[in-house]
């Protein structure tokens, strides 16, 4: 049974990720390296291995014109989404120091979300994609990121911040890694934050999970 230990080397990869991408960075963001590996510290790495990985210049270059979707099946009430269509436009996180104006304003970068995406706000949902906890109790996951491969976790390739959901189960369920898995719930669209760090674009209110994919 997966328990603290896989948690705390969730929260490795994390560290690793931002060790190698944030070399030279400011005094701010390499203290975090030393914080005691948690939910919060796996966010804000992928966070920030997604702002300076390499994905874009500038936030003007990376707004471009999503590719035409056709509408999400519906499944007994629930819309059939996939990281095809999650993942489906550019995202850059608007670069931001919380520190140097803890009053400002934080910028949320939701313009680059395509309208159709954003009406997915509020509605229920059945996502697959792959497990990696950062909450336990009593050896079942009551929270966890799901992501769209396993790329960030077995290779450190930095993931884009919409390649990636925070699932909170109301009811904890067995670890289940290495396969993809789906998830049913209410979707939830739009920046995140975390003491002043944006975390991620989408998180599932978790109400039960699925079958294993194939």
């Amino acid at each position: 049974m997966v328990g603290a230990d896989f948690v705390e080397a969730t929260a490795g990869v994390a560290r690793r990720v931002l060790k190698s991408l944030l070399t030279n960075r400011r005094r701010w963001v390499a203290s975090r390296l030393d914080m005691k590996p948690s939910r919060s510290l796996l966010l804000t790495g992928l966070t920030f291995a997604a702002l300076c990985g390499g994905r874009g210049a500038a936030v003007a270059q990376a707004v471009e014109a999503a590719p035409a979707m056709a509408a999400p099946e519906v499944e007994n009430g629930y819309l059939k989404l996939g990281f095809e269509q999650l993942a489906s436009y550019a995202f850059v996180p608007p670069a931001f120091d919380p520190q140097a104006d803890p009053k400002a304003k934080l910028p949320t970068g939701e313009e680059q979300i395509p309208a159709s995406v954003k009406g997915w706000n509020g509605r229920k949902a059945v996502i697959a994609g792959f497990m990696v906890p950062v909450k336990m109790d009593k050896g079942l996951v009551t929270e966890f990121l799901l992501m769209r491969n396993q790329m960030a976790c077995c290779y450190g390739a930095v993931p884009n911040m919409n390649e990636w959901i925070v699932v909170k189960m109301k009811k904890g369920v067995a670890p289940m890694m290495d396969v993809p898995i789906s998830f049913y719930g209410e979707l939830k669209v739009g920046a995140m934050f975390e003491n002043g760090y944006m975390t991620g674009l989408y998180e599932l209110e978790g109400e039960r999970m699925g079958a294993v994919q194939q």
